[in-house]
């Protein structure tokens, strides 16, 4: 084919001007409108009446302070539970074969499709008064519910697939030679692990780990149902933005929803970075094996 044609062909396959245009503009004009125009609002609300308004609407009030610190509390927690159970179950599901595999496949991704105030419902019924396991833990003298416990619990319930999700398709592409290789040289579990595994997920594990965090910063249908909203005690940043806007103190309000905003922000541009990192990892990956396949 000479060169000519495969202009010709290219042009044919290019949507006309006017259709790139139209679709460029609306999918601009959506975001504008959904993403661009809200976010914006949040931070011109917050900042209404100033720099010292906005930072005294955040330090001021200690329930605010106390929702601050126990989301950035639950949150890691939430976040470090995901972690160790993500990189175990993708371990399992990528590198054995066993009865109801396909099974806990699926139960990963049970949290995606369950409404997370149904979640918190479950976590009632579990652990209520009246529920599954109340009565033991009341005779025994614990509390899941309306307690830091059951927030990180229903967290970590609504994050579970983010991680797993993440490396499974990772090491699915990996594969378990160069860890047969070490296997087969000597090394024990804990350095296959740390030398080989870690490092060629690492970019994975650390995306899963970025939108795990995000999810669970933001999380306010499981939570509002377990924590009782107490508060100065149990109101994560969400659950309080919603307290203070059902007081009508509107600049408090929108100055911590403008932490949840800048939060989601950094987070964006970390996902972004990591995304680029994954990319350039993958093509060298695939260059290689490549340069492989033609030397041999």
């Amino acid at each position: 084919m000479t060169p000519t044609e495969a202009n010709r062909r290219t042009a044919r396959r290019t949507d006309p001007l006017w259709v790139r245009v139209t679709l460029t503009s609306l999918a601009l004009l959506v975001l504008t409108v959904l993403v661009v125009i809200p976010v914006v609002s949040v931070f011109a609300e917050a900042l209404a009446d100033g720099v010292g308004a906005y930072w005294s609407n955040l330090t001021g009030d200690a329930d605010t302070r106390h929702s601050v610190l126990l989301t950035l509390t639950v949150a890691p927690l939430a976040v470090l539970s995901n972690l160790v159970f993500g990189v175990a179950a993708a371990w399992a599901i990528t590198r054995f074969k066993f009865p109801g595999r396909t099974l806990l496949v699926t139960l990963i991704d049970v949290p995606f499709s369950v409404s997370p105030v149904v979640a918190g419902l479950m976590f009632v019924l579990l652990f209520g008064l009246q529920g599954l396991l109340g009565p033991w833990l009341r005779a025994n003298g614990f509390q899941v519910l309306f307690t830091v416990p059951g927030l990180v619990l229903a967290t970590t319930f609504v994050t579970l697939p983010f991680v797993a999700r993440e490396l499974i398709p990772v090491m699915e592409a990996i594969g378990p030679d160069e860890e047969f290789a070490a296997l087969s040289l000597g090394a024990n579990g804990r350095q296959i692990f740390w030398r080989i595994t870690l490092p060629n997920i690492k970019w994975g594990l650390l995306y899963g780990v970025i939108l795990c965090n995000a999810r669970a910063m933001g999380e306010f249908g499981a939570v509002y149902v377990v924590s009782g909203r107490i508060a100065g005690e149990t109101c994560t940043m969400p659950l309080q933005v919603e307290v203070l806007f059902q007081d009508f103190n509107s600049p408090a309000a929108f100055a911590l929803a403008s932490v949840l905003t800048m939060l989601a922000v950094v987070t964006l541009l970390l996902k972004v970075w990591v995304e680029g990192k994954k990319n350039s990892t993958a093509e060298g990956t695939e260059s290689a094996e490549k340069t492989k396949a033609n030397a041999n």
